[in-house]
């Protein structure tokens, strides 16, 4: 199956999307007890952070696997992927 330019589009909104929120997690994890009800996730245990992170980490890393990518710029993807795998490691 080949995905169109936009579903193309589409995945890679949803890598940046997972990407961010693997960040807004971590760094709400790394507030400690400073972290307030305007972080994400900021009422969640430690493990259901790092459910949330490897959910969204799976996801990015099905997307990575697909061969029918373009042009996009993957750094922001990869560093989310590599910040991931150590918070949930």
């Amino acid at each position: 199956m080949t995905r169109t330019a936009e579903e193309i589009a589409q995945a890679y909104k949803g890598c940046l999307g997972g990407a961010d929120t693997i960040n807004v997690v971590i760094a709400t994890h790394a507030k400690g007890s400073d972290a307030t009800d305007t972080d994400y996730g900021y009422d969640m245990t430690h493990d259901e952070k790092k459910a949330r992170v490897e959910r969204s980490v799976g996801y990015l890393k099905y997307q990575k696997a697909l061969t029918d990518w373009d042009k996009e710029d993957f750094t922001v993807i990869d560093k989310a992927i590599t910040d991931a795998d150590a918070f949930t490691g």
